[in-house]
């Protein structure tokens, strides 16, 4: 059975550094966002199994997303990634307390990633 994963990151290129990661689970369908607001809308029309986040990015960043996917009844409970370039204590905690499950520092390694996302679905 396929799952469902959505990366909402800004840079194309860290969103196909992020599906080669993922193309090595296997078995996921993969839907991409490039900012939060595209990240909720497709939230909305779509159940996830997994979202990957990024905080900084234009229209709405990834903490406030994190927010809104938590109080979606059908995305309550579903496991958050947050994969950023911020390092400080406050951010990883504030990502935490809003309801991400993991928080992965930029740069990330793919072997890093998959092994944090096996975790999250298994």
């Amino acid at each position: 059975m396929s799952r469902n994963v959505l990366i909402v990151e800004d840079s194309p290129t860290m969103r196909q550094l992020l599906i080669m990661a993922l193309r090595k689970i296997g078995d996921l369908t993969i839907d991409e966002a490039g900012d939060g607001i595209a990240g909720l809308q497709k939230i909305r029309e779509k159940v996830y199994d997994l979202v990957i986040t990024d905080i900084n990015m234009p229209m709405m960043d990834g903490l406030k997303l994190v927010s809104l996917i938590r109080q979606d009844e059908r995305h309550r409970d579903t496991p958050v990634v947050v994969i950023t370039t911020e390092s400080g204590e406050e951010d990883r905690n504030r990502a935490f307390r809003l309801g991400a499950n993991a928080y992965i520092t930029k740069p990330v390694r793919a072997a890093q990633v998959t092994r944090k996302i096996r975790e999250l679905l298994d």
